[in-house]
């Protein structure tokens, strides 16, 4: 991309909220689940969008606005999808159970693997490029190697299902969130996990009875956000014992049922989240007071990230299957 040519070699500088649209674009005919930007800096115009519509795709985000590939290997709603590290694979799950391993340029499987559950959250180890973790409708979390196509180790938590997962820097230690969510405790909404030993570090981190569909990691700061189901994002420490900021409440955005994902600016100091009545709320980090918002979409707005190269670049997705670019 030419757009993005220029600020390769130069450090990321001061993240502004967007002020207009720059691209619109309506290929998918379900609602889009999750996006995200290429890893690979120097081809990070092309944006990955999971949809209800069955399907993967591949937009050229940057310059052109359009859509370069369709994958069509699901047979049910895809939940998520991710890039590999080296930006030609993509990793997606589904409703279908299965998880998938696509070159991009090919579009054809490099692996296949039927699981046991429906699939909701994956996540690349962040130093070791061949495992990924994968959750879903089961109380399970499976690391997987891709090299071998087999389950590495298995996590074991007394829930319904996981909704996101989370690694923490270095990969040593990651968290779930899940749903259990009871009358008399709130203790397992968010679980610590060694990775190497999967053993539970601990279960007592959210008190609050709210799920938290989404989690977010501080790029500088170790620090992290649960989006809750209680309207607000909480903030709470990256390292044991994984303390809640009692200071800091982000609300003023909805949630209400849909897994909103919230994001940290490249530089760190706004937050960034969607919200179900299709707008986007931008939050100072630092004193969390809301910033500013904006109307994007006419349906609940589940996603929006800043671009990891180009500065006050975002893309939102919603309901209604769109997927815009602003500027």
């Amino acid at each position: 991309s030419e757009l993005i040519k220029p600020y390769l070699g130069s450090k990321y500088k001061l993240t502004e909220v967007p002020k207009s649209l720059v691209f619109y674009m309506s290929k998918h005919s379900g609602p889009v689940n999750e996006i995200e930007w290429c890893p690979v800096r120097e081809q990070s115009h092309m944006l990955l969008s999971a949809s209800m519509d069955k399907t993967v795709k591949v937009w050229d985000a940057v310059d052109a606005g359009c859509c370069l590939k369709t994958y069509s290997c699901h047979s049910c709603a895809v939940r998520a999808a991710r890039w590999s590290s080296c930006g030609r694979r993509i990793l997606s799950g589904g409703f279908d159970s299965m998880l998938h391993l696509t070159d991009v340029e090919t579009g054809k499987q490099i692996f296949s693997s039927k699981t046991e559950f429906r699939i909701s959250a994956l996540k690349f180890h962040p130093t070791e490029s061949n495992i990924f973790l994968c959750g879903g409708f089961s109380p399970e979390v499976k690391a997987w190697d891709i090299r071998t196509s087999k389950v590495l180790r298995v996590y074991k938590a007394s829930v319904q299902q996981t909704l996101d997962i989370l690694f923490l820097p270095e990969g040593r230690e990651f968290l779930t969130s899940t749903d259990a969510v009871s009358r008399d405790s709130a203790d397992r909404t968010v679980i610590a996990w060694d990775f190497q030993s999967a053993a539970k570090i601990s279960n007592q981190i959210f008190h609050e009875r709210y799920t938290c569909p989404s989690l977010a990691l501080h790029p500088k700061e170790s620090m992290f956000v649960a989006q809750t189901n209680g309207n607000y994002m909480a903030l709470f420490s990256a390292q044991r014992p994984y303390r809640i900021n009692k200071k800091k409440r982000y609300e003023g955005h909805k949630v209400e049922g849909f897994a909103v994902g919230c994001e940290f600016s490249p530089d760190g100091t706004l937050l960034v989240t969607g919200s179900s009545d299709g707008k986007v709320f931008f939050y100072n980090y630092h004193t969390s007071r809301i910033i500013r918002t904006f109307s994007a979409h006419k349906e609940a707005c589940v996603s929006a990230i800043f671009h990891p190269v180009l500065p006050s670049l975002l893309a939102t997705c919603d309901w209604a299957g769109e997927i815009k670019i602003w500027q």
